[in-house]
């Protein structure tokens, strides 16, 4: 099993949908789709294999893998590395975006 580290960035777009659920429906949404993204990111340290490789021009974005959340927030998607024994989360954004662009801006910022 891989251990997990959940950067910066993934960490603010967790934190900035939080607040986006929580003002637009109630708390309840937003907690849970940070349960979904829990419980699929702990699914990613048993079955890292289950995402897709990305293919973006930028090398900053070389290796990149995506998976879906879980449950009903399944057009979010959780990019992430392995590397070494670790799976490394780089962002949580909605599917539906120019993801090559919205990848490498600062979370907040469209």
């Amino acid at each position: 099993m891989l251990t997990a580290d959940i950067g910066a960035d993934a960490l603010l777009d967790l934190d900035l949908q939080f607040e986006w659920y929580a003002d637009v429906a109630d708390e309840n949404l937003a907690e849970r789709h940070l349960t979904a993204f829990h419980e699929t990111k702990e699914q990613l340290c048993l079955q890292p294999d289950l995402g897709r490789i990305r293919r973006f021009r930028d090398r900053r974005l070389a290796k990149l893998c995506s998976f879906h959340l879980q449950g009903s927030f399944q057009k979010h998607l959780i990019f992430y590395r392995v590397e070494n024994d670790v799976l490394v989360v780089f962002r949580v954004l909605q599917g539906m975006r120019d993801l090559p662009r919205r990848l490498l801006q600062p979370p907040g910022s469209e």
